[in-house]
Protein backbone atom coordinates (compact mmCIF):
# COMPACT_ATOMS: atom_id res chain seq x y z
CA UNK A 1 0.00 0.00 0.00
CA UNK A 2 1.33 3.40 -1.18
CA UNK A 3 2.16 5.68 1.93
CA UNK A 4 0.12 8.35 2.56
CA UNK A 5 3.03 10.01 4.72
CA UNK A 6 6.14 8.78 6.47
CA UNK A 7 7.46 10.29 9.43
CA UNK A 8 9.79 8.14 11.81
CA UNK A 9 11.32 10.88 14.04
CA UNK A 10 9.72 10.01 17.42
CA UNK A 11 10.39 7.16 20.05
CA UNK A 12 7.25 5.86 19.48
CA UNK A 13 7.23 5.37 15.32
CA UNK A 14 4.73 2.77 14.20
CA UNK A 15 6.83 -0.47 14.55
CA UNK A 16 10.03 1.06 15.29
CA UNK A 17 10.19 2.11 11.24
CA UNK A 18 7.88 4.61 10.41
CA UNK A 19 4.22 5.64 10.99
CA UNK A 20 2.39 5.75 7.26
CA UNK A 21 -0.95 6.27 7.44
CA UNK A 22 -1.49 8.58 10.67
CA UNK A 23 1.15 9.60 13.33
CA UNK A 24 1.05 7.59 16.23
CA UNK A 25 1.26 10.98 18.16
CA UNK A 26 -2.11 11.35 16.36
CA UNK A 27 -0.38 13.57 13.30
CA UNK A 28 -2.22 13.45 10.13
CA UNK A 29 -0.98 13.01 6.40
CA UNK A 30 -1.55 16.43 5.43
CA UNK A 31 0.01 17.77 8.19
CA UNK A 32 3.05 15.46 8.46
CA UNK A 33 3.53 16.56 4.35
CA UNK A 34 3.23 20.04 4.75
CA UNK A 35 5.75 19.50 7.40
CA UNK A 36 7.94 17.75 5.35
CA UNK A 37 7.03 20.68 2.42
CA UNK A 38 8.35 23.16 5.22
CA UNK A 39 11.63 21.89 6.25
CA UNK A 40 11.64 21.29 2.33
CA UNK A 41 11.44 25.08 1.78
CA UNK A 42 13.78 26.20 4.58
CA UNK A 43 16.52 23.70 3.46
CA UNK A 44 16.30 26.39 0.05
CA UNK A 45 16.59 29.43 2.92
CA UNK A 46 19.83 27.88 4.07
CA UNK A 47 21.42 27.49 0.97
CA UNK A 48 21.43 31.02 -0.02
CA UNK A 49 21.85 31.66 4.24
CA UNK A 50 25.28 29.23 3.68
CA UNK A 51 26.78 31.63 1.24
CA UNK A 52 26.57 34.97 3.27
CA UNK A 53 29.16 36.46 5.52
CA UNK A 54 26.33 37.35 7.91
CA UNK A 55 22.81 36.19 8.35
CA UNK A 56 20.21 38.67 9.92
CA UNK A 57 18.30 37.89 12.73
CA UNK A 58 14.81 37.79 11.13
CA UNK A 59 15.91 34.50 9.25
CA UNK A 60 17.44 32.90 11.86
CA UNK A 61 13.99 33.16 14.05
CA UNK A 62 12.34 32.19 11.22
CA UNK A 63 14.44 29.12 10.45
CA UNK A 64 14.48 28.22 14.45
CA UNK A 65 10.58 28.89 14.31
CA UNK A 66 10.00 27.32 11.06
CA UNK A 67 12.24 23.65 12.53
CA UNK A 68 10.70 23.59 16.44
CA UNK A 69 7.57 23.77 14.80
CA UNK A 70 7.85 20.43 12.89
CA UNK A 71 8.82 19.07 16.55
CA UNK A 72 6.57 16.03 17.83
CA UNK A 73 3.66 17.04 19.50
CA UNK A 74 3.55 20.77 18.22
CA UNK A 75 1.62 21.32 15.71
CA UNK A 76 -1.44 19.30 14.06
CA UNK A 77 -2.77 21.89 11.98
CA UNK A 78 -1.83 21.99 8.00
CA UNK A 79 -3.17 25.79 7.60
CA UNK A 80 -0.91 26.87 10.00
CA UNK A 81 2.30 24.56 8.81
CA UNK A 82 0.98 26.46 5.58
CA UNK A 83 1.01 29.94 6.75
CA UNK A 84 5.02 28.86 7.74
CA UNK A 85 5.25 27.72 3.93
CA UNK A 86 4.05 31.08 2.41
CA UNK A 87 6.10 32.99 5.26
CA UNK A 88 9.35 30.51 4.22
CA UNK A 89 8.92 31.26 0.68
CA UNK A 90 8.83 34.99 1.43
CA UNK A 91 12.20 34.28 3.35
CA UNK A 92 13.40 32.58 0.91
CA UNK A 93 13.27 34.99 -1.96
CA UNK A 94 14.65 38.01 0.33
CA UNK A 95 18.18 35.98 1.27
CA UNK A 96 18.10 34.75 -2.30
CA UNK A 97 18.56 38.53 -3.33
CA UNK A 98 21.26 38.85 -0.75
CA UNK A 99 23.16 35.96 -2.03
CA UNK A 100 23.35 37.68 -5.49
CA UNK A 101 23.91 35.58 -8.52
CA UNK A 102 25.67 32.32 -7.88
CA UNK A 103 27.68 30.45 -10.35
CA UNK A 104 26.10 27.21 -9.94
CA UNK A 105 23.14 24.66 -10.94
CA UNK A 106 20.51 25.35 -7.99
CA UNK A 107 18.84 22.78 -6.28
CA UNK A 108 15.32 22.66 -6.25
CA UNK A 109 14.46 23.61 -3.14
CA UNK A 110 16.08 27.22 -3.23
CA UNK A 111 13.75 27.31 -6.62
CA UNK A 112 10.46 26.04 -6.51
CA UNK A 113 7.45 27.10 -5.68
CA UNK A 114 3.61 27.75 -5.98
CA UNK A 115 1.04 29.60 -4.72
CA UNK A 116 -1.49 27.35 -5.51
CA UNK A 117 -2.44 24.92 -2.54
CA UNK A 118 -3.43 22.29 -4.23
CA UNK A 119 -0.25 22.61 -6.33
CA UNK A 120 1.29 22.84 -2.76
CA UNK A 121 -0.27 19.76 -1.26
CA UNK A 122 0.97 18.03 -3.94
CA UNK A 123 4.57 19.05 -3.84
CA UNK A 124 4.05 18.29 -0.45
CA UNK A 125 3.36 14.84 -0.96
CA UNK A 126 6.22 14.03 -3.06
CA UNK A 127 8.91 15.60 -0.58
CA UNK A 128 10.26 14.16 2.69
CA UNK A 129 12.51 11.49 4.00
CA UNK A 130 12.05 9.25 1.81
CA UNK A 131 13.33 10.72 -1.18
CA UNK A 132 17.13 9.77 -0.49
CA UNK A 133 17.39 6.28 -1.19
CA UNK A 134 20.79 5.56 0.48
CA UNK A 135 20.22 4.19 3.82
CA UNK A 136 23.29 5.79 5.42
CA UNK A 137 23.17 8.91 3.73
CA UNK A 138 19.17 9.26 4.78
CA UNK A 139 20.13 8.26 8.27
CA UNK A 140 22.76 10.99 8.82
CA UNK A 141 21.14 13.47 6.82
CA UNK A 142 17.86 13.18 9.22
CA UNK A 143 20.53 12.63 12.28
CA UNK A 144 21.48 16.00 11.41
CA UNK A 145 18.09 17.50 10.80
CA UNK A 146 16.30 15.90 13.99
CA UNK A 147 19.34 17.46 16.07
CA UNK A 148 19.09 21.04 14.54
CA UNK A 149 15.20 20.53 15.19
CA UNK A 150 15.72 19.89 18.42
CA UNK A 151 18.61 23.48 18.54
CA UNK A 152 15.98 25.14 17.21
CA UNK A 153 13.55 24.90 20.34
CA UNK A 154 16.57 25.52 22.89
CA UNK A 155 17.49 28.56 20.37
CA UNK A 156 13.77 29.84 20.19
CA UNK A 157 13.97 29.75 23.81
CA UNK A 158 16.76 31.90 24.23
CA UNK A 159 15.54 34.36 21.11
CA UNK A 160 12.34 35.09 23.46
CA UNK A 161 14.82 36.23 26.54
CA UNK A 162 16.84 38.74 23.90
CA UNK A 163 19.79 36.00 23.52
CA UNK A 164 20.85 34.96 19.83
CA UNK A 165 24.65 34.01 18.42
CA UNK A 166 25.61 34.06 14.97
CA UNK A 167 27.79 31.43 15.52
CA UNK A 168 24.70 28.93 15.97
CA UNK A 169 22.75 30.48 13.05
CA UNK A 170 25.92 29.93 10.82
CA UNK A 171 25.89 26.19 12.04
CA UNK A 172 21.95 25.60 11.65
CA UNK A 173 22.05 26.95 7.89
CA UNK A 174 25.45 24.90 7.69
CA UNK A 175 23.96 21.76 8.40
CA UNK A 176 20.61 22.26 6.88
CA UNK A 177 21.84 22.59 3.79
CA UNK A 178 24.81 19.97 3.88
CA UNK A 179 21.32 18.06 4.01
CA UNK A 180 20.26 18.83 -0.04
CA UNK A 181 24.27 18.65 -1.25
CA UNK A 182 24.57 15.12 -2.83
CA UNK A 183 28.35 15.70 -3.09
CA UNK A 184 29.18 15.06 0.70
CA UNK A 185 30.09 11.65 1.79
CA UNK A 186 29.41 9.51 5.00
CA UNK A 187 31.90 10.27 6.36
CA UNK A 188 31.90 14.30 5.94
CA UNK A 189 28.04 14.09 6.93
CA UNK A 190 29.06 11.74 10.47
CA UNK A 191 31.57 15.32 11.29
CA UNK A 192 28.99 17.42 10.35
CA UNK A 193 26.39 15.37 12.99
CA UNK A 194 29.39 15.59 15.59
CA UNK A 195 29.57 19.52 15.08
CA UNK A 196 25.81 19.71 15.52
CA UNK A 197 26.65 18.34 19.14
CA UNK A 198 28.86 20.50 19.77
CA UNK A 199 26.63 23.32 18.57
CA UNK A 200 23.82 21.96 20.56
CA UNK A 201 25.92 22.43 23.67
CA UNK A 202 26.14 26.18 22.82
CA UNK A 203 22.84 26.40 22.10
CA UNK A 204 22.10 24.79 25.78
CA UNK A 205 24.97 26.95 27.25
CA UNK A 206 22.67 30.10 25.61
CA UNK A 207 19.81 28.90 26.89
CA UNK A 208 20.76 28.75 30.73
CA UNK A 209 22.54 31.94 30.53
CA UNK A 210 18.82 33.29 28.96
CA UNK A 211 17.11 31.66 32.05
CA UNK A 212 19.20 32.22 34.94
CA UNK A 213 20.50 35.95 34.15
CA UNK A 214 16.10 36.55 33.73
CA UNK A 215 14.85 34.22 36.43
CA UNK A 216 18.10 33.63 38.81
CA UNK A 217 19.56 30.41 39.58
CA UNK A 218 16.97 27.69 40.11
CA UNK A 219 17.25 26.84 43.74
CA UNK A 220 16.27 23.43 45.56
CA UNK A 221 12.78 23.49 46.34
CA UNK A 222 10.05 21.24 48.25
CA UNK A 223 7.41 21.57 45.41
CA UNK A 224 3.63 21.76 46.01
CA UNK A 225 1.45 19.08 43.92
CA UNK A 226 -1.79 19.41 45.92
CA UNK A 227 -4.32 21.96 45.36
CA UNK A 228 -6.51 25.30 46.48
CA UNK A 229 -9.40 25.82 46.41
CA UNK A 230 -9.60 28.77 43.76
CA UNK A 231 -9.88 28.25 39.90
CA UNK A 232 -6.48 27.78 38.02
CA UNK A 233 -4.44 28.08 34.92
CA UNK A 234 -2.24 25.37 33.83
CA UNK A 235 0.67 25.96 31.94
CA UNK A 236 2.34 23.62 29.92
CA UNK A 237 5.40 23.14 27.66
CA UNK A 238 8.60 25.02 28.26
CA UNK A 239 8.63 28.86 27.80
CA UNK A 240 9.19 30.61 30.62
CA UNK A 241 8.55 33.99 29.40
CA UNK A 242 5.06 32.86 28.78
CA UNK A 243 4.59 31.94 32.69
CA UNK A 244 6.07 35.07 33.73
CA UNK A 245 3.51 36.98 31.48
CA UNK A 246 0.32 34.81 32.78
CA UNK A 247 1.59 35.70 36.53
CA UNK A 248 1.74 38.98 36.69
CA UNK A 249 -1.83 39.21 34.57
CA UNK A 250 -3.32 36.75 36.80
CA UNK A 251 -1.87 38.83 39.85
CA UNK A 252 -5.30 39.97 41.75
CA UNK A 253 -7.61 37.90 40.14
CA UNK A 254 -8.33 35.49 42.46
CA UNK A 255 -6.78 33.00 39.89
CA UNK A 256 -4.06 30.56 40.90
CA UNK A 257 -1.39 29.26 38.19
CA UNK A 258 0.11 25.72 38.34
CA UNK A 259 2.61 23.97 36.14
CA UNK A 260 2.36 20.94 34.37
CA UNK A 261 4.51 18.40 32.75
CA UNK A 262 8.09 19.87 31.66
CA UNK A 263 6.80 23.51 33.15
CA UNK A 264 7.38 21.74 36.91
CA UNK A 265 10.87 23.11 37.38
CA UNK A 266 9.85 26.72 36.92
CA UNK A 267 8.60 26.62 40.89
CA UNK A 268 12.53 26.40 41.50
CA UNK A 269 13.68 29.90 39.72
CA UNK A 270 13.72 32.79 42.69
CA UNK A 271 11.79 35.14 40.16
CA UNK A 272 8.94 33.14 40.38
CA UNK A 273 8.35 32.73 43.87
CA UNK A 274 7.41 36.18 44.38
CA UNK A 275 3.82 35.01 43.64
CA UNK A 276 1.67 33.78 46.03
CA UNK A 277 -0.78 32.35 43.66
CA UNK A 278 1.68 30.42 41.95
CA UNK A 279 0.86 26.71 43.54
CA UNK A 280 3.13 24.35 42.36
CA UNK A 281 3.03 21.24 39.62
CA UNK A 282 -0.16 19.70 39.19
CA UNK A 283 -0.24 15.92 37.60
CA UNK A 284 2.70 13.97 35.57
CA UNK A 285 3.96 13.62 32.29
CA UNK A 286 2.42 14.78 29.14
CA UNK A 287 1.27 11.46 27.89
CA UNK A 288 -1.39 11.36 31.20
CA UNK A 289 -2.63 14.60 29.97
CA UNK A 290 -6.23 13.47 28.72
CA UNK A 291 -6.70 12.26 32.34
CA UNK A 292 -5.37 15.02 34.01
CA UNK A 293 -7.01 18.22 31.69
CA UNK A 294 -10.21 17.06 32.44
CA UNK A 295 -9.59 16.45 36.32
CA UNK A 296 -8.02 20.44 36.42
CA UNK A 297 -11.28 21.74 35.44
CA UNK A 298 -10.30 24.97 34.27
CA UNK A 299 -8.29 26.07 30.88
CA UNK A 300 -4.91 25.24 30.14
CA UNK A 301 -2.25 26.60 28.22
CA UNK A 302 0.11 25.09 25.90
CA UNK A 303 3.53 27.05 25.13
CA UNK A 304 5.51 24.62 22.85
CA UNK A 305 5.57 20.71 22.19
CA UNK A 306 3.86 18.00 24.43
CA UNK A 307 0.10 18.80 23.19
CA UNK A 308 -1.97 15.56 22.70
CA UNK A 309 -4.98 15.83 20.88
CA UNK A 310 -7.42 16.71 23.61
CA UNK A 311 -10.56 14.77 24.46
CA UNK A 312 -14.05 16.69 23.37
CA UNK A 313 -14.58 17.15 26.94
CA UNK A 314 -12.12 19.61 27.79
CA UNK A 315 -11.10 21.09 24.05
CA UNK A 316 -12.89 24.49 24.87
CA UNK A 317 -10.79 25.22 27.46
CA UNK A 318 -7.39 24.61 25.90
CA UNK A 319 -5.25 27.45 24.43
CA UNK A 320 -2.07 27.14 22.69
CA UNK A 321 0.14 29.97 21.59
CA UNK A 322 3.85 30.31 20.29
CA UNK A 323 4.67 27.55 17.51
CA UNK A 324 1.61 25.25 18.85
CA UNK A 325 -1.30 24.51 16.55
CA UNK A 326 -4.19 22.49 16.92
CA UNK A 327 -7.35 22.90 14.46
CA UNK A 328 -10.42 23.84 16.66
CA UNK A 329 -8.35 25.19 19.88
CA UNK A 330 -7.77 29.01 20.54
CA UNK A 331 -4.51 30.75 19.46
CA UNK A 332 -3.04 33.40 21.44
CA UNK A 333 -1.01 35.68 19.37
CA UNK A 334 2.30 36.36 19.87
CA UNK A 335 3.70 39.73 20.97
CA UNK A 336 3.77 42.84 18.80
CA UNK A 337 6.12 45.89 19.25
CA UNK A 338 8.11 44.79 22.71
CA UNK A 339 4.52 44.26 24.41
CA UNK A 340 3.12 40.94 26.00
CA UNK A 341 0.52 38.29 24.38
CA UNK A 342 -2.46 39.34 25.61
CA UNK A 343 -3.78 36.00 28.46
CA UNK A 344 -6.93 37.98 29.12
CA UNK A 345 -9.89 35.50 27.78
CA UNK A 346 -8.12 32.58 29.68
CA UNK A 347 -8.26 34.45 32.67
CA UNK A 348 -11.73 35.50 32.20
CA UNK A 349 -12.77 31.30 31.09
CA UNK A 350 -11.00 30.73 34.43
CA UNK A 351 -12.90 32.47 36.87
CA UNK A 352 -15.96 30.61 35.40
CA UNK A 353 -14.46 27.21 36.26
CA UNK A 354 -14.67 25.26 39.38
CA UNK A 355 -11.08 24.21 41.75
CA UNK A 356 -9.19 21.66 40.29
CA UNK A 357 -9.46 18.19 41.30
CA UNK A 358 -7.06 16.95 43.73
CA UNK A 359 -5.04 13.75 42.87
CA UNK A 360 -1.95 13.60 44.69
CA UNK A 361 -0.85 16.02 47.42
CA UNK A 362 2.52 16.32 49.20
CA UNK A 363 5.79 17.93 47.59
CA UNK A 364 8.84 16.94 45.27
CA UNK A 365 11.99 18.64 45.00
CA UNK A 366 13.38 20.32 42.34
CA UNK A 367 16.06 22.59 41.43
CA UNK A 368 19.51 20.75 41.46
CA UNK A 369 20.69 22.69 38.38
CA UNK A 370 24.76 23.29 38.23
CA UNK A 371 24.85 26.46 40.43
CA UNK A 372 22.53 24.89 43.29
CA UNK A 373 24.57 21.62 43.18
CA UNK A 374 28.25 23.20 43.18
CA UNK A 375 27.43 25.75 45.99
CA UNK A 376 27.80 21.86 47.91
CA UNK A 377 30.60 20.26 45.39
CA UNK A 378 32.85 20.16 48.81
CA UNK A 379 30.00 18.15 50.01
CA UNK A 380 29.54 15.98 47.68
CA UNK A 381 33.13 15.21 46.23
CA UNK A 382 34.01 14.52 49.79
CA UNK A 383 30.89 11.97 49.68
CA UNK A 384 32.23 10.52 46.32
CA UNK A 385 35.54 10.18 47.98
CA UNK A 386 35.15 8.65 51.32
CA UNK A 387 32.30 6.15 49.22
CA UNK A 388 29.12 7.54 50.79
CA UNK A 389 28.25 7.99 47.02
CA UNK A 390 29.82 4.88 45.09
CA UNK A 391 27.88 6.15 41.38
CA UNK A 392 25.88 8.56 39.67
CA UNK A 393 23.43 7.63 37.19
CA UNK A 394 22.01 9.83 34.57
CA UNK A 395 18.60 8.99 33.87
CA UNK A 396 17.91 12.04 31.88
CA UNK A 397 15.47 13.02 28.40
CA UNK A 398 12.12 12.27 28.06
CA UNK A 399 9.03 10.35 28.63
CA UNK A 400 6.11 8.31 27.01
CA UNK A 401 3.56 5.57 26.51
CA UNK A 402 5.27 2.58 26.03
CA UNK A 403 5.15 0.01 29.07
CA UNK A 404 8.39 -0.83 29.00
CA UNK A 405 9.32 2.58 30.29
CA UNK A 406 8.43 1.25 33.63
CA UNK A 407 12.12 -0.30 33.00
CA UNK A 408 13.80 3.58 34.52
CA UNK A 409 11.07 3.29 37.55
CA UNK A 410 12.77 -0.26 38.19
CA UNK A 411 16.24 0.85 37.94
CA UNK A 412 15.64 3.89 40.26
CA UNK A 413 13.94 0.93 42.74
CA UNK A 414 16.97 -1.13 42.28
CA UNK A 415 19.97 1.03 42.15
CA UNK A 416 21.84 0.76 45.46
CA UNK A 417 21.21 3.29 48.40
CA UNK A 418 24.30 4.39 48.04
CA UNK A 419 23.50 5.76 44.07
CA UNK A 420 22.38 9.19 42.92
CA UNK A 421 20.19 9.45 40.14
CA UNK A 422 21.06 12.84 38.38
CA UNK A 423 17.93 14.06 36.04
CA UNK A 424 16.39 16.54 33.56
CA UNK A 425 13.35 16.32 31.34
CA UNK A 426 10.16 14.37 31.78
CA UNK A 427 11.68 10.95 32.34
CA UNK A 428 11.90 11.76 35.69
CA UNK A 429 8.20 11.60 36.17
CA UNK A 430 9.26 7.94 36.23
CA UNK A 431 10.54 7.91 39.70
CA UNK A 432 11.15 11.30 40.96
CA UNK A 433 7.80 10.58 43.60
CA UNK A 434 9.81 7.62 44.80
CA UNK A 435 11.22 7.70 48.29
CA UNK A 436 14.53 7.24 47.88
CA UNK A 437 15.57 8.86 50.62
CA UNK A 438 19.10 10.67 50.60
CA UNK A 439 22.85 10.56 51.58
CA UNK A 440 24.46 12.98 53.98
CA UNK A 441 21.30 15.66 53.42
CA UNK A 442 21.92 15.06 49.68
CA UNK A 443 18.65 13.60 48.03
CA UNK A 444 18.80 10.92 45.78
CA UNK A 445 17.37 12.71 42.91
CA UNK A 446 18.82 15.37 41.79
CA UNK A 447 16.23 17.51 38.96
CA UNK A 448 18.32 19.43 37.21
CA UNK A 449 14.94 21.37 35.19
CA UNK A 450 13.93 20.23 31.57
CA UNK A 451 15.08 18.62 29.08
CA UNK A 452 17.38 21.55 27.73
CA UNK A 453 18.61 21.88 31.74
CA UNK A 454 20.65 18.54 30.88
CA UNK A 455 23.42 21.24 30.12
CA UNK A 456 23.76 21.61 33.53
CA UNK A 457 24.37 17.67 34.15
CA UNK A 458 26.87 18.22 31.66
CA UNK A 459 28.65 21.01 33.41
CA UNK A 460 28.40 19.15 36.70
CA UNK A 461 30.42 16.39 35.11
CA UNK A 462 33.08 18.63 34.11
CA UNK A 463 33.31 20.07 37.03
CA UNK A 464 33.41 16.70 38.84
CA UNK A 465 36.01 15.52 36.71
CA UNK A 466 38.25 18.82 37.50
CA UNK A 467 37.84 18.50 40.83
CA UNK A 468 38.82 14.94 41.40
CA UNK A 469 41.66 15.99 38.83
CA UNK A 470 40.81 13.19 36.14
CA UNK A 471 41.91 13.11 32.26
CA UNK A 472 38.89 11.69 31.34
CA UNK A 473 34.77 12.50 31.81
CA UNK A 474 34.66 8.79 31.28
CA UNK A 475 36.57 8.00 34.62
CA UNK A 476 33.89 9.59 36.78
CA UNK A 477 31.42 7.30 38.10
CA UNK A 478 28.76 8.41 36.41
CA UNK A 479 27.06 5.91 34.23
CA UNK A 480 24.30 7.31 31.92
CA UNK A 481 20.96 5.52 31.26
CA UNK A 482 18.98 7.53 28.76
CA UNK A 483 15.20 8.02 27.88
CA UNK A 484 14.34 9.36 24.18
CA UNK A 485 11.05 10.55 22.79
CA UNK A 486 11.79 13.17 20.66
CA UNK A 487 13.94 15.80 18.85
CA UNK A 488 15.63 17.70 21.81
CA UNK A 489 16.47 14.38 23.12
CA UNK A 490 18.00 13.52 20.15
CA UNK A 491 20.22 17.33 20.77
CA UNK A 492 20.83 16.13 23.84
CA UNK A 493 22.37 12.99 22.65
CA UNK A 494 24.52 14.64 20.55
CA UNK A 495 25.58 17.66 22.97
CA UNK A 496 27.25 14.09 25.03
CA UNK A 497 28.55 12.54 22.55
CA UNK A 498 30.38 15.80 21.74
CA UNK A 499 31.80 16.41 24.71
CA UNK A 500 33.35 12.60 24.51
CA UNK A 501 30.66 10.66 27.03
CA UNK A 502 30.99 6.76 26.26
CA UNK A 503 28.75 4.31 27.11
CA UNK A 504 25.60 5.72 27.19
CA UNK A 505 22.51 2.93 27.10
CA UNK A 506 19.49 4.31 25.28
CA UNK A 507 16.12 3.05 25.48
CA UNK A 508 13.45 1.89 25.41
CA UNK A 509 14.24 1.56 21.47
CA UNK A 510 16.92 2.70 19.47
CA UNK A 511 16.00 5.11 16.79
CA UNK A 512 14.69 4.46 13.48
CA UNK A 513 16.09 7.24 11.82
CA UNK A 514 19.95 5.09 12.75
CA UNK A 515 20.70 2.90 9.99
CA UNK A 516 22.88 -0.56 10.66
CA UNK A 517 25.83 0.80 9.64
CA UNK A 518 25.62 4.44 11.21
CA UNK A 519 24.63 2.85 14.64
CA UNK A 520 27.75 0.29 14.00
CA UNK A 521 30.27 3.91 14.14
CA UNK A 522 28.29 4.91 16.78
CA UNK A 523 29.11 1.90 18.67
CA UNK A 524 32.45 1.34 17.61
CA UNK A 525 33.12 5.33 18.64
CA UNK A 526 31.03 6.02 21.63
CA UNK A 527 29.69 2.23 22.32
CA UNK A 528 26.08 3.25 22.59
CA UNK A 529 24.28 0.51 23.66
CA UNK A 530 19.82 -0.40 24.32
CA UNK A 531 18.76 -0.92 27.29
CA UNK A 532 18.73 -4.50 28.55
CA UNK A 533 17.16 -6.28 31.69
CA UNK A 534 17.35 -4.27 34.85
CA UNK A 535 19.13 -6.35 37.72
CA UNK A 536 21.90 -7.04 34.38
CA UNK A 537 21.94 -2.70 33.36
CA UNK A 538 22.16 -1.84 37.27
CA UNK A 539 24.69 -4.45 37.70
CA UNK A 540 26.55 -3.47 34.57
CA UNK A 541 26.86 0.04 35.74
CA UNK A 542 27.77 -0.35 39.26
CA UNK A 543 30.65 -1.91 37.72
CA UNK A 544 31.24 0.91 35.42
CA UNK A 545 30.08 -0.32 31.99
Amino acid sequence: MENKMFCFQCQETARNQGCTVRGVCGKKPAEANMMDLLIYVIRGISYYANKLDKIDKETGEFIMRGMFSTITNVNFSEDRIYEYVKEAFKVRDKVAKKAGNIDEELPEQATWYSDDLDEIRKKAEEEGVLTTENEDIKSLRELLTLGIKGMSAYYHHAYILDRYEDEITKFMVKGLSATIDDSLSVDELVGLVMECGDNAVKTMKLLDEANTSTYGHPEPTEVNIGVRDNPGILISGHDLKDLEELLEQTKGTGVDVYTHGEMLPANSYPFFKKYDHFVGNYGNSWWKQKEEFEKFNGPVLMTTNCLVPPKDSYSDKVFTTSVVGFDGLKHIPDREGGGQKDFSEIIELAKKCDSPEEIENGTIWGGFAHNAVMSVADKVIEAVKNGDISRFVVMAGCDGRFKDRDYYTQVAKELPDDTVILTAGCAKYRYNKLDLGNIGGIPRVLDAGQCNDSYSLAYIALKLKEALDLDDINELPISYDIAWYEQKAVTVLLALLALGVKGIRLGPTLPAFVSENVLNVLVDKFDIKPIGEVKEDVKAMMAGK
